[in-house]
């Protein structure tokens, strides 16, 4: 059966290097060029896992450019494994593969259709979620489900890495199983439920700006929502330095520091404990964005800056 590989992400390396060496690797693989790497905080150059395996590699900025669509097309393959790519794929792409187009999402869909899942699925304190891989159509994320596992999340600690890593993990134990099925003829397609459907909004860079007055269990989960692979939740000392915030736990001491939200009550080497707005605090253990902590008394919410 002939595969025709697109990601540009970790995720992707990692499901590419689970189907070279189950012995299905693809024919070609799309990926971005290394100019455009900025595009996505997780990038993966996949160059080192062709080269390893033998693999053509075609670089693109669109996977719908006409040069692109020529050259997948010219294999005539049977199925397309989109893995990692961001990028809407019409029917131009899509149609092209005899067999179709699959897709991952890091749900289980229907639920959390959209953009910025991972974050989402800790900000709302979910304990289950999945791994999906499905069949591409016209709507996002929206196409019949061709395998799916579930996935356990500690809405208490859970943090973007520790979540993506159990996606990741999931996707490579699922696709090299799933396109020895559909080598074999057998192609799973199971049609969404949409009254169960939510949809996830896209998050920016600036939503993970921290807003003091809020609880701080709200605060601190964004704080593991935002955090790597993704930018990161950030704030600003009162001299202007931007801190981005990687880790926080909530002070073990409840009610004992009184003060103003967003204010530090405390620094202890490198960690720090601020106020909120329920007047409870955090603690800071691991933060980025200068080599040394500023002398800082208060932290500034979004209307201060």
């Amino acid at each position: 059966m002939r595969t025709v590989f697109i990601g540009a992400v970790e995720g992707s390396a990692r499901a590419l290097e689970a189907l070279c060496s189950s012995g299905y690797a693809p024919r070609l693989v799309v990926t971005l060029p290394l100019d455009l790497s900025h595009r996505h905080s997780d990038f993966a150059d996949l160059e080192p896992i062709c080269k390893a395996y033998g693999l053509s590699l075609h670089r693109t900025s669109k996977s719908e450019a006409a040069d692109t669509l020529g050259h997948i097309a010219e294999l005539q393959p049977d199925l397309l494994l989109v893995i990692g790519w961001s990028q809407l794929c019409g029917p131009a792409l899509r149609n092209i593969p005899r067999i179709g187009s699959l897709g991952f999402h890091p749900s289980a869909l229907p639920r959390l259709r959209g953009r910025g899942v991972i974050p989402w699925t800790i900000i709302m304190g979910v304990k289950e979620t999945g791994a999906t891989l499905f069949w591409l159509g016209d709507g996002a994320d929206t196409g019949p489900i061709a395998s799916q596992r579930r996935i356990s999340v500690n809405p208490d600690c859970e943090t973007a890495a520790s979540l993506y890593e159990k996606q990741i993990t999931a996707l490579a134990e699922m696709l090299p199983p799933l396109v020895a099925r559909i080598a074999e003829g057998d192609i799973p397609a199971d049609p969404q439920d949409d009254s169960l459907a939510s949809v996830c909004a896209r998050r920016r860079p600036e939503n993970a700006r921290i807003d003091w007055s809020r609880p701080a269990e709200e605060i601190e989960r964004l704080i593991r929502a935002a955090g790597p692979p993704y930018p990161g939740a950030f704030t600003y000392a009162d001299d202007g330095t931007k801190l981005v915030l990687i880790l926080a736990e909530p002070h073990p001491r409840e009610n004992y520091f009184i003060g103003l939200p967003g204010q530090v009550q405390a620094v202890n080497g490198n960690n720090f404990t601020v106020s909120c707005g329920d007047s409870r605090s955090i603690d800071i253990t691991a933060w980025e964005g200068v080599d040394k902590l500023p002398r800082v008394h208060t932290l500034l919410g979004k209307e201060q800056k």
